[in-house]
């Protein structure tokens, strides 16, 4: 599986907000198979130490989240150094890491704010910039042709946890493609 969904929780909106979990999962939008998945919280600290920023408002918002959903800022260990190293490993245990098309919510969110996260700490992204996919557009296309997989697919897990989101996404955005693409998802059994 080459494409990889990847949902961020952050405390704020801007390519530089500070990352507090991590969410990925391979997936095959052509048959829908869901694969490998990686997810960890990240140790708000070490992302302002890097020179991320916090957003009012988005702290504000996550205060009136559920109390699973703060749980999992509260309790993170790992530093944001540890956990894009461990994202990286992932992608290339479970792919050809300079081909996987990297798919986010939103063409200036999750694949941007990441990149700049990877940028902080030194590392180069997993990912050539001209593989970065958008959810929203899929979504958007979807709607075209009379349906909206992400309001009518039944979300599992807990909202706003990064793992459980990027799966709902990855699901969603495999619906719209077997529909607009019907010969690809004919020709996988």
């Amino acid at each position: 599986m080459n494409h990889i969904m990847i949902d961020l929780e952050t405390m704020g909106n801007k390519p530089n907000a500070a990352i507090v979990a991590v969410g990925a999962v391979f997936f095959d939008p052509a048959t829908g198979e869901i694969g490998a998945q990686y997810s960890s919280p990240v140790l708000l600290a070490s992302e302002t130490t890097h020179g991320a920023a916090m957003d009012a408002d988005t702290v504000i918002w996550w205060l009136q989240q559920s109390s699973e959903a703060r749980a999992v800022i509260a309790c993170a260990t790992k530093s944001i150094l540890v956990v894009l190293h461990e994202l990286s490993i992932f992608v290339n245990e479970h792919s050809t890491a300079r081909n996987v098309q990297v798919w986010g919510n939103g063409a200036s969110f999750d694949n941007v704010i990441l990149r700049s996260a990877y940028q902080r700490i030194g590392h180069p992204a997993f990912w050539p910039f001209w593989f970065d996919r958008d959810v929203r557009t899929m979504v958007e296309l979807g709607r075209q042709i009379g349906i909206d997989p992400k309001r009518d697919t039944p979300f599992t897990g807990e909202r706003h946890d990064a793992l459980a989101d990027a799966i709902h996404q990855a699901q969603y955005v495999s619906v719209i493609w077997q529909r607009l693409i019907p010969a690809t998802s004919e020709a996988h059994p």
